[in-house]
């Protein structure tokens, strides 16, 4: 009885086997077209997880990373009792939650007014001119606000003066840096961020809006009621994934708005730990990777926590 069972599973896998095979075959191309992306997500995502091991080493680049020596927690230690740790933690919480309370909300309103107007040559205008900006460099950005903002030729500060007022010098003053670095990545991503929004009311029922119409509703009404709880779902979905990259706030472009003035509140988790770790007179490796460490398991915890409430509140979720 027991050759038969095992003759059968045998039979069965080696079925099922064949039949993989089969459907590979089939979709050769799907599956070489898969290759590239499947190979930068090992090599620059999983080989890299390797090195992340001198966190918890003193990193020599004489004895290399497997013969280094194991100092357990020392280097997070460090850190959190450091001197700098809660100015850096205040500056990433309050960039990224000042961030999320703007960048996440605007995107949906934008969609649901284009979606909302009637002259297609308009919604095309709108669309063209907010999605634009995202297509620009973050470095030429940078520059495009530095103009905006100069205290002498900036645009702002032209319209200010011609109010009565005398000129502001933005830099200067390091209260303007987070409403400077947050409305300017609005500007800038504002436009493709809707762009899933405009997808998801393209697939509400056109009947739930018909019969909103014959029952008097106004396009508020029928927005509050039917699109809104239509683009719930992916909503929640970008809500999550948000949450899990919320302490990455953009180094290129925080580094790039950076000055001697500044520094108090634009100095974030990935500046601090680009300076500790490249640039400083004794660069420290391991001190450097055990920040980027701890930053990951901080962001770890959020996806999770957020996941889970999405869950509980019956909303979708990543798993």
């Amino acid at each position: 009885m027991k050759a038969v069972t095992r003759s059968l599973v045998a039979k069965t896998y080696t079925k099922r086997s064949s039949s993989l095979w089969v459907r590979v075959l089939k979709g050769w191309q799907l599956y070489v077209l898969l290759l590239l992306p499947l190979a930068y997500i090992i090599l620059f995502h999983y080989v890299p997880m390797y090195g992340a091991q001198i966190a918890f080493k003193n990193f020599s680049p004489v004895k290399g990373i497997s013969e280094s020596d194991w100092v357990g927690l020392k280097h997070f230690k460090r850190f959190i009792d450091s001197y700098d740790f809660w100015r850096i933690m205040r500056n990433t919480l309050t960039l990224s939650l000042y961030d999320l309370a703007v960048g996440f909300p605007l995107p949906i309103v934008l969609a649901l007014s284009i979606n909302y107007a009637n002259q297609k040559a308009f919604k095309k205008t709108v669309q063209m001119v907010t999605y634009a900006p995202y297509f620009i460099s973050v470095v030429v950005m940078v520059g495009i606000v530095f103009l905006m903002l100069d205290p002498r030729i900036g645009a702002l500060n032209l319209i200010i003066q011609q109010l009565g007022f005398d000129p502001v010098n933005f830099w200067e003053n390091a209260g303007y840096f987070k409403s400077i670095y947050v409305w300017s990545g609005v500007w800038q991503n504002i436009g493709i961020s809707c762009i899933i929004y405009l997808a998801a009311l393209s697939g509400i029922d056109p009947s739930l809006h018909e019969a909103g119409v014959m029952d008097g509703a106004s396009k508020f009404q029928r927005m509050i009621h039917i699109d809104i709880p239509g683009i719930l779902p992916v909503a929640s979905v970008i809500l999550i994934l948000g949450m899990g990259q919320m302490l990455n706030t953009g180094f290129e472009k925080i580094l790039l708005m950076q000055n001697p003035l500044n520094i108090r509140t634009s100095e974030v988790i990935d500046t601090y730990v680009y300076k500790v770790g490249l640039i400083s007179k004794a660069p420290n490796f391991s001190y450097a990777t055990a920040i980027g460490f701890f930053k990951s398991l901080i962001s770890l915890v959020l996806l999770l926590t957020v996941n889970q409430i999405a869950k509980k509140l019956g909303q979708n979720n990543l798993w």
